[in-house]
């Protein structure tokens, strides 16, 4: 008997954290990656390459981690607007970063139209991508270029470009039991190729976790 295609539509996402497991998050990344996140994360930011008075937008905000880390490198000229839809995910951000005066989060959808018009020096997202349709997908690479100032800079951290079926066991567990049919369909895409569609370029990718893992980014190109 042929095997039934996994059902790729929004009904299968997983991107939207609620409840326990908002609440909870950072506890359950740090457990599944074996304690290892915070330095991961760390080494991440590092890699960012952020600038004292760059404008960040942060797409899928979840609990503040990332922009608090994120805030150390920025000096008194800089800034970073963080977006996400959950309320017990704000309410963490809200409550971790309220002595950072220059970190602000909003709720707003990331998939849908965004008010912002090359106001950012970089964008960032982080583990939010994958969870998406690829018309969603687009949809953000297209708020992602449109915030960016010529010049600036999108940064995707997510899974690499793999075979799931031929991956090292656990990556093969996650994908199979844990993770939706639609990180299987993220990690098939040749995202250079897509995001060069997007009228992005300049590319630099860093790896982590074996190479499961990725920093990938992209630049607007000035005059454009």
């Amino acid at each position: 008997m042929k095997q039934q295609e996994p059902i790729l539509d929004r009904s299968v996402s997983k991107v939207e954290v609620t409840g326990a497991e908002a609440r909870h998050y950072d506890f359950v990344m740090n457990l599944i990656t074996g304690g290892t996140y915070p330095l991961f994360i760390r080494r991440v930011i590092r890699d960012t390459r952020i600038r004292p008075a760059d404008a960040i937008l942060d797409l899928g905000a979840g609990t503040g981690r990332n922009a608090c880390l994120m805030a150390r490198y920025l000096g008194d000229q800089g800034r970073i607007v963080g977006l996400d839809i959950g309320d017990e995910m704000l309410e963490q951000a809200h409550r971790r970063c309220r002595y950072l005066s220059n970190v602000t989060f909003e709720k707003r959808r990331v998939e849908e139209p965004l008010p912002y018009r090359e106001t950012f020096d970089q964008v960032f997202i982080s583990f939010v991508l994958h969870g998406f349709v690829q018309e969603d997908r687009l949809r953000i690479v297209g708020n992602a270029y449109r915030a960016l100032r010529p010049g600036g800079r999108f940064l995707i951290l997510d899974y690499n470009e793999f075979e799931p079926e031929r991956a090292f066991w656990p990556v093969r567990f996650a994908f199979r039991h844990v993770e939706c049919p639609l990180a299987t369909d993220f990690v098939q895409r040749d995202w250079q190729a897509i995001l060069q569609e997007e009228g992005l370029s300049n590319f630099r990718a860093h790896d982590y976790y074996l190479g499961y893992v990725r920093l990938l980014e992209a630049e607007k190109q000035r005059g454009v």
